[in-house]
This record gives structure tokens, C-alpha cells and sequence, in this order.
């Protein structure tokens, strides 16, 4: 493998990990196996630090790939407690709002979810990477500034119940880049005349790479060990 020239790999991001300690980490041990100073390292899609799964990280002049897997459609699986919101519709902040479950039922859940799939508007979180005025909204939105921003048009391929235990509900959605499935949370609570926010998520898929296709953080030094041998053995 040449790493400088461009890799593309792909990596399980761990719970509480942000996609750049990610980054960093592979980077730092990539440039200290290589003996270089500066390599390029850089990551497809963003993963909040409370969702785990699938992260593509490209090296080299592969950087510049970055931007078709971010248009690559996505694949996640997410937890939902209903009854309760929290300001960062995750489990980040603490419950702001409860709200009665007891009307809704597994076929309310499932109708729901079908008025989402298709072309969607969805308002992004305040706790989230979008710009307001050149400024990240969760700098803001975390200095306790009014936060307003618009709805961005997205879509929604598939969305299928995998569990429903109520309050809490396990779903599976398709969909297009830049859609936040903390918000999903929220209209679908909404949409229930309850409340809802993500208890758990998991990206199990960018276009074609599945997770079963990826490597964790501990395998690193490891594959960074056999294929920068193999690299070296094939120069000689």
C-alpha cells in the first residue's frame, strides 16, 4: 500500500470517539511508521462522538475522493426513547420534556416512519457542525446564543422498524448525505404527538462498505505494521 500516493480505508468508529481523534490517531501512527512529518489524512462523513460505525479515511492524493463518498448514500441503525426530547436530541444533554406514550402503538410507529421516506425537509440540530454567520451552530448553540436554522431538503430511501419495545424503538434508515438522524429523532417524536430523542446509533454502511469491511483503532498499528512490510519488501 503507498499511503502517501492514496489510501482509502475504513474504520469503526468507537463510542465517544469525534470522527478527528479518529483522524489524528491514524495519522499519528501512520507518520510515525512512514518516518514523515506530514502526511494528508482526512475523513468521509462525520460521525457524532455518541454514534459508532462506519468511517472512511482517505490519505494522500485519495483526499480528494473525499467528496464522492460524502454523496454516497448511508445506512444507519438507530435507537429511540420516546416520551422524552433533550436540547441535542441525543444523549449528550439531560431531558428537557416529557410527553405521554401511552397512546402510541407499534402500527402508529410504523406509519409514521413511512410519511418520512421520500423527499424530505428537515431542520438540522442547534448542536450541530452547520455554519450560522461562519460559526459552527454547536460553538453557539453551547455559549447559550439563539441558534435559527433552515430546513435543508433530503431524502430518505428506506425506514423499517427492526424493534419495537416502547418507549423505546430500533429503526433502520437509508438516506442522502447531510441528513441528521438526531432530528429524524425528534419529528418522529413529534410526528407521534410525543417526544423522542437517540439513545444509540450505529452507521452500518456508506455505499457499498459494510461494517464487517472495517477495522477498529486497535488493529492499526497492526495493519499499518504488515502492509508498510509488504510495501518495503516489494520496493527491494
Amino acid at each position: 500500500m503507498d499511503f502517501l500516493a492514496g489510501e482509502v480505508l475504513y474504520f469503526n468508529k468507537p463510542l465517544t470517539w469525534t470522527s478527528f481523534d479518529l483522524v489524528n490517531k491514524f495519522r499519528y501512527k501512520l507518520s510515525r511508521k512512514l518516518k514523515v512529518k506530514k502526511i494528508k489524512v482526512g475523513h468521509a462523513g462525520t460521525l457524532d462522538p455518541l454514534a459508532t460505525g462506519v468511517m472512511i479515511i482517505c490519505t494522500g492524493k485519495a483526499t480528494k475522493r473525499i467528496e464522492e463518498f460524502q454523496y454516497q448514500t448511508k445506512e444507519y441503525v438507530a435507537t429511540l426513547k420516546l416520551g422524552e426530547t433533550t436540547p441535542s436530541f441525543d444523549l449528550e444533554k439531560e431531558v428537557d420534556g416529557v410527553y405521554p406514550t401511552a397512546h402510541i402503538t407499534r402500527e402508529a410507529v410504523e406509519a409514521v416512519l413511512q410519511q418520512f421516506v421520500g423527499t424530505i425537509q428537515q431542520i438540522p440540530p442547534v448542536f450541530s457542525a452547520c455554519k450560522v454567520d461562519g460559526k459552527r451552530a454547536y460553538d453557539l448553540a453551547r455559549k447559550g446564543d439563539q441558534v435559527e436554522l433552515k430546513a435543508k431538503t433530503l431524502v430518505i430511501d428506506e425506514m423499517e422498524l427492526l424493534e419495537c419495545e416502547l418507549p423505546v424503538i430500533k429503526i433502520r434508515v437509508v438516506c442522502s448525505k447531510g441528513t441528521y438522524i438526531r432530528a429524524l429523532a425528534r419529528d418522529i417524536g413529534v410526528a407521534l404527538n410525543s417526544g423522542a430523542h437517540l439513545i444509540g446509533l450505529e452507521r452500518t454502511r456508506i455505499g457499498d462498505i459494510t461494517l464487517d469491511q472495517c477495522m477498529s483503532p486497535e488493529a492499526i498499528d497492526a495493519f499499518l505494521e504488515q502492509h508498510i512490510a509488504e510495501d518495503l519488501n516489494d520496493k527491494e
